[in-house]
């Protein structure tokens, strides 16, 4: 046999796993340590939560505030700012926003997601201040029992959240320039 040859019967019989734990007598399929509730004893309060920071923020560290055992669907939207726009070689972002009337804005985009939607937690973390590219400037995660709730939640809150919040941003060139961006969406500037 030469030195790249594997054995196939030895292998197969070195790798074999059981497909599940041998059963002793009397056991039960929980595992050790389990303890079996019924459905209707799990209580857990649902949460909005709402971050502006001038931090990095973090995918992980968001979408673990929504995880819940009631629920099968975490969704996700990443908002990364990009190094181009018309043309122009972008090298960060800079936010601003007013913080009181932006977190009641996004607190009633939480309240209308619930009459809509049946969701169990929500986080909006919005970052302030200069987000180089690549970086994200927005987290939005939405948890539910099933993925078509927590997937059109997401997008609603972004969506709305563009057209209502009041958050500026305002875009660094590489030649030194820089320009505050209109944001489209938004219902002020619709009349325009």
């Amino acid at each position: 046999m030469s030195s790249l040859e594997i054995n196939s019967s030895s292998f197969s019989q070195e790798m074999k796993l059981p497909l599940s734990p041998p059963l002793v007598e009397g056991s039960t399929l929980e595992p050790l340590g389990c303890v079996r509730k019924d459905m209707n004893e799990i209580e857990e309060k649902s949460k909005d939560i709402i971050k502006f920071t001038a931090e990095k923020l973090s995918i992980d560290e968001v979408s673990q505030l929504v995880v819940s055992p009631l629920c099968g669907a975490v969704s996700l939207f990443v908002g990364t700012t990009r190094n181009n726009f018309e043309g122009k070689k972008v090298i960060s972002l800079e936010y601003e926003a007013y913080l009181p009337m932006a977190e009641n804005e996004i607190r009633k985009i939480c309240s209308d997601i619930r009459q809509k939607w049946p969701v169990k937690h929500i986080a909006v973390f919005h970052r302030l201040g200069l987000v180089p590219v690549s970086e994200a400037s927005i987290i939005i995660a939405v948890s539910s029992a099933h993925r078509t709730s927590s997937l059109e939640a997401v997008s609603y809150a972004i969506d709305t959240l563009k057209a209502k919040v009041p958050i500026w941003k305002k875009e660094m060139y590489e030649e030194s320039s820089s320009s505050w961006k209109r944001n489209k969406e938004c219902f002020w500037t619709a009349s325009d």
